[in-house]
């Protein structure tokens, strides 16, 4: 085969070969497997560590909280440890295959636990080849300050090192100079498309029903693809398998209730949580015809049939309102269900089945305009995951997956009698998205580990009609005034039943490696490609409501990522300290870039608007954090540039910025964010974070000229200026009255203060004439200045 791709996929699968067949060293083993859960509720715990002491060995619990590992017979020390719970050691007699389940207890049974010894990250962050990723439990995110009195999971990864927010008062985020919509969102394995609420004052994510999340920014396993920048792995709580037990919080702005209990003891579960804003009711109350709020509710019912088969059925959905007295209407939301087995196949062999539908809506209504819009996204998508434990030194990872993608751009309707609108629906989109995937995680020798793997993706445009360009191009170039042009069909043609387009396929190589210095500290490093199918058409930095996604096809090609990091990992005091320092470079194709003056919103053939350029990140990232003692956290500092170019087609084209590079709106250079957890007694505790972050990139005027009598301004290149820097303070205080209490009611109070000194960070700049003076004038937006907020929280 001439693609080198293929002899590298031939390499891989020769190699993974002789390993399988070499797998057995000549000893008899035997397999140690399980459930590792928490003692209260039955709830299987992710990431959790299984370490056996006399052989250096172990292995972590996965998404299921199951683990398996083969041994030599004998008899050893068994480990377990894991975030805030109790550690476990127990002697074991492994002559056997033995199935064991673990059930881990609490430190604490407060209702916020305090985390006084974070998890040992010894196999975590120096002997796994895993970097460039990070993990926070729901205890740790419960430590962060919060906006208006509530928890925000989206924004507690806003404080690791090479994450950035993509503007004050919105959940969307940027991770290594990539946009918001590089990021793949996932609920349960479920894709989320918009992760706000209230134009980005929540995140769509209830804390009380989440139970741990995982930020990939680099050296992503093969399993996931779809997106070029991160991968945020959200999962949901399962429910209370033993007892009904509710909780929940009542604030200023929101609350939010959640039930969970057994549907038969000990086999299967469900939980049911929802949340609600009501201060559009104050507003009410003030004659105040405008509005604003949100509601969601997370569902999950989980069974065990057997020891080897269990069933999950998890959903979320969720809806925002806003509107402006009786002219103005903005509904949107997402809707996602997902149904699940497990299955073991044997103690070495655990699989799982996944059925998915996914759902974004977006619906506005103008009543002075007589006009009623909506559009969205749906996908299905149907995946079949297996983990192989082959040996102590050898985990193989492999499945396939098939996504059925329903692009709407929009709908026009007529809203009202008197409407003088017509109805119109804007082509519908259609795409299929196949992919395969293999990987490896193995111990090479007791100092050198390596994961590796391979993912080849597919994906299929599907239409039932598609126009023709002059050239092939479906953006024209005016060689007179030196700017770019929609340019015209030659020709349309249709599809009746709808047809393929377009097709595209890519294989995407994974590595990483991790090289133990001592047992303490280690090198890393990792190499991966991912191919990236969807676009989301947006002329703003971060993702908003009015945002639609399309699909790529012969004019909008895949995005093509290639990211290569670099990493120093070590460990202090007895892991009671720790440092990561990486570096990273990462280069895009086909980015995708507008023609000046695009009109992207209800534009029928987006096509004609859009240019494919590239872009380039690089930076380096420090992470320490303190793991220990009554007062823990982390400090993270990332210094990096994120670029975009696009030049001309042909070298009479002018290009993007001259065809220059240029900084990329939400280019950042500097970051700096540190935040602390302070157990003061049993019944105090505090926490702050301070964020300190260069400002945002911006296009400002650099002069004026009249021209029939009007003033018409004129700009530098694109992005050359700099907002203001961005910072602030956050603290809180949490008073638990009982903390000893562990049945019947327990309660806390919560009280913190967003932006305790009042920074009125620029959300942006806009630019204008004075009326009185007629001078040149800057104006600065600002959305929070200092918010106290108070929140009670309880459960019984």
């Amino acid at each position: 085969m001439k693609n080198p791709m293929y002899h590298y996929l031939m390499a891989i699968l020769l190699s993974l070969f002789a390993i399988i067949a070499n797998a057995q060293d000549g000893k008899q083993k035997f397999t140690l497997s399980g459930t590792i859960s928490d003692k209260a509720g039955n709830e299987t715990l992710i990431g959790v560590n299984i370490s056996i002491k006399e052989l250096k060995a172990g292995v972590m619990t996965n998404e299921y909280g199951f683990y398996s590992i083969s041994l030599p017979e004998g008899t050893y020390t068994l480990q377990v440890s894991y975030i805030g719970y109790n550690t476990l050691e127990q002697t074991i007699e492994l002559n056997e295959n033995i199935r064991k389940n673990v059930q881990l207890e609490s430190e604490s049974q407060q209702l916020v636990e305090v985390v006084i010894q974070s998890n040992r990250p010894e196999i975590t962050n120096v002997r796994k080849a895993e970097m460039s990723t990070n993990k926070l439990t729901i205890q740790e995110i419960r430590k962060m300050p919060a906006v208006l009195g509530e928890v925000d999971v989206l924004k507690s990864i806003l404080q690791l090192p090479g994450v950035t927010n993509a503007g004050e008062g919105s959940s969307g985020f940027n991770v290594r100079g990539g946009s918001a919509d590089q990021n793949l969102i996932l609920l349960d394995e479920a894709t989320v498309y918009n992760s706000s609420h209230l134009f980005g004052f929540f995140s769509v994510f209830n804390p009380d029903a989440i139970k741990d999340l995982k930020l990939y920014k680099g050296g992503i396993p093969a399993k996931f693809g779809g997106r070029v920048s991160s991968v945020l792995d959200i999962y949901q709580k399962e429910g209370n398998k033993d007892g009904f037990h509710m909780n929940g919080g009542i604030g200023l702005i929101s609350s939010r209730l959640m039930a969970e209990g057994p549907i038969v003891k000990g086999q299967g579960s469900y939980l049911v949580a929802g949340r609600g804003s009501y201060a559009h009711l104050f507003m009410k109350l003030s004659d105040n015809d405008n509005s604003a709020y949100f509601y969601d509710l997370n569902t999950k019912v989980s069974y065990k049939l057997n020891e080897n088969n269990n069933l999950f059925l998890s959903g979320y959905f969720g809806r925002d309102v806003f509107s402006l007295g009786d002219d103005f209407s903005n509904t949107y939301g997402n809707s996602v269900v997902n149904v699940r087995w497990n299955h073991l196949f044997s103690d070495k062999l655990f699989s799982n089945l996944s059925m998915i539908y996914s759902n974004y809506h977006y619906g506005l209504d103008l009543d002075f305009e007589g006009l009623q819009w909506e559009s969205g996204i749906k996908n299905y998508n149907f995946k079949y995951d297996l983990r192989h434990y082959l040996s102590d030194k050898l985990k193989l990872s492999y499945g396939a997956s098939a996504m059925y993608y329903e692009f709407n751009p929009g709908e026009v309707s007529p809203l009202g009698e008197n409407s003088g609108i017509n109805y119109r629906q804007l082509d519908k989109k259609y795409a299929f998205e196949p992919s395969l995937y293999i990987q490896a995680e193995q111990e090479l020798t007791d100092k050198l580990s390596i994961n590796y793997g391979l993912r080849y993706s597919m994906f299929y445009r599907i239409a039932d009609k598609e126009n023709h360009y002059a050239n092939g191009q479906a953006v024209a170039f005016n060689d007179t005034f030196q700017i770019y042009e929609k340019a015209q069909p030659v020709g349309t043609e249709y599809h009746p039943g709808h047809e393929i387009i377009a097709s595209f396929d890519n294989l995407e190589p994974r590595l990483a490696v991790a090289y133990q210095l001592a047992d303490n500290q280690s090198v890393k490093a990792s190499y991966n490609r991912m191919s990236q199918y969807l676009h989301l058409i947006s002329n703003t930095a971060s993702a908003t409501p009015l945002d639609v996604w399309a699909p790529s096809d012969n004019y909008i090609k895949p995005e093509i990522l290639d990211q290569v990091a670099l990493g120093y990992f070590r460990n202090f005091k007895d892991d009671a300290y720790s440092i990561e320092v990486e570096t990273f470079y990462k280069k895009i194709k086909n980015r995708i870039d507008y023609i000046d003056g695009a009109d992207l919103i209800a534009n029928n053939d987006i096509e004609q608007v859009i240019l494919n350029g590239k872009a380039r990140s690089y930076g380096m990232e420090v992470l320490f954090r303190k793991n220990e003692g009554k007062l823990t956290g982390f400090a993270s500092y990332t210094l990096s540039r994120s670029e975009q170019q696009t030049p001309g087609r042909t070298s009479n084209e002018t290009g993007i910025n001259n065809g220059e590079w240029y900084r990329a709106s939400y280019d950042k250079m500097h970051n700096l964010s540190v935040t602390t957890a302070y157990q003061f007694n049993e019944k105090w505790s505090f926490g702050g974070i301070f964020t300190l972050q260069s400002g945002k990139a911006a296009t400002f005027p650099n002069g004026k000229y009249s021209f029939g009598g009007m003033t018409v301004p004129t700009f530098e290149g694109r992005n050359q200026s700099t907002l203001p820097a961005y910072h602030h303070l956050d603290i809180s205080a949490t008073y638990t009255p009982k903390p000893n209490k562990t049945k019947g009611w327990q309660s806390e109070w919560v009280f913190s203060i967003y932006n305790v000194y009042n920074r009125a960070n620029a959300a942006s700049l806009s630019f204008g004439q004075n009326e009185d003076s007629g001078l040149s004038e800057a104006k600065q937006m600002s959305i929070f200045g200092m918010v106290p907020s108070i929140t009670y929280n309880f459960k019984f």
